[in-house]
């Protein structure tokens, strides 16, 4: 059904950005590091529609380092939302001169609504009214059709439909790290010496959805031990974090090596750097999808056919969400309790063989 005032773009279009001209396009896809990597492929898009598009992102600062030396990303605007007023004034300033031709929003929530508005002078087009949340589709003057929950990058890749792009494609990502990054990167990694790497991911912002730190320890030690594995704690500069790398490294046998830290930059290196990844629901698993190394899912609070890898290492995913004798379900939203706790270090071990037979 047709809002009032509001145009639908279905599977059919309408198409809201002429190609044959230059313009602007603005992305606003201000958080996680995860989703900020699921609209990658909207960037690479518009430039495969006209080079001469320019591609401007505001995103929040953490997610934003995530596009820096992006080939398809021409500028990107760091919005500090937790600055209030202030944060808006700033933005207005960087965004005054974009007025975009088309602007995409992809966020849900009401911190969205001022870079929808402030850098644009063409069609807004958003997700649809009932998964946005805060009365942000009065933002918009297009919203994408209805339709059931899906996997994160299939929602965001139904705005292809706005730009003129066949849904069907396939997605690219495209994560690019600068000169500098890869010779620090290889610095690194030659430090270790010969072997094989693994990155563990011992935390996310949600506490719910971590896998006990203290199972980390056997399966650091069995990494080692009996994969032959360098084992690397990777991460964020939190407390939980911090407190997880420190708990491990203390009680494991094997010799791990604390690589957590602020800079969201060289975890991407790291983990591109890495043969096998581990990791909850959280933004270094996107990374390594994104670059095609193999990660081994943990979800039990999460939807992994909702939120998990998209295209690729299905086969590594361990499942405690969906309910036993039930068939995986993208359109199931709610977060469940209690089920990380079910993972064991014999399920990731499991898994770790699967990785070592598919993907070495």
């Amino acid at each position: 059904m047709k809002l009032p005032g509001r145009g639908i773009v279905g599977p059919d279009g309408p198409v809201l950005l002429d190609s044959a001209r230059p313009g602007t396009v603005c992305i606003v896809l201000l958080s996680g590091i995860g989703d900020v990597v699921h609209g990658l492929p909207l960037a690479h898009d518009v430039k495969r529609l006209n080079p001469e598009h320019r591609v401007v992102w505001v995103a929040e600062p953490a997610p934003a380092a995530v596009l820096e030396h992006h080939p398809c990303v021409d500028e990107v605007v760091v919005y500090r939302s937790r600055d209030g007023a202030r944060g808006v004034r700033a933005l207005r300033r960087a965004l005054g001169p974009v007025r975009a031709d088309l602007t995409v929003n992809a966020q849900r929530y009401f911190k969205s609504v001022w870079p929808t508005l402030l850098g644009s002078r063409g069609p807004r087009v958003g997700l649809p009214r009932s998964i946005s949340r805060d009365g942000i589709w009065l933002a918009h003057t297009h919203l994408l059709a209805d339709g059931p929950w899906r996997h994160t990058q299939d929602l965001f890749l139904d705005f292809r439909a706005a730009l003129g792009v066949p849904r069907q494609d396939e997605p690219r990502w495209d994560l690019t790290f600068s000169p500098g990054e890869v010779e620090r990167q290889r610095a690194f990694f030659e430090s270790l010496g010969p072997g094989r790497r693994v990155a563990l991911v011992l935390a996310t912002a949600n506490p719910a959805k971590d896998w006990p730190a203290e199972r980390y320890v056997p399966l650091a030690d069995a990494l080692e031990r009996d994969f032959g594995f360098q084992v690397l704690l990777v991460g964020g500069p939190s407390a939980a974090e911090r407190a997880a790398a420190a708990s491990v490294r203390a009680r494991a046998r094997a010799a791990v090596r604390d690589c957590t830290g602020d800079s969201v930059r060289r975890m991407m290196w790291l983990v591109a750097g890495s043969d096998l990844v581990v990791s909850p629901d959280t933004g270094p698993l996107h990374i390594a999808h994104a670059l095609g190394v193999p990660v081994i899912g943990l979800f039990g609070h999460t939807n992994p056919w909702r939120v998990g890898p998209y295209t690729r290492f299905h086969d590594l995913v361990i499942d405690r969400y969906t309910d036993p004798g039930l068939e995986p379900d993208p359109a199931a939203y709610p977060p469940k309790t209690g089920r990380m706790e079910e993972i064991t270090v014999e399920d990731v071990l499991d898994r770790v063989e699967r990785a070592e037979a598919a993907y070495r």
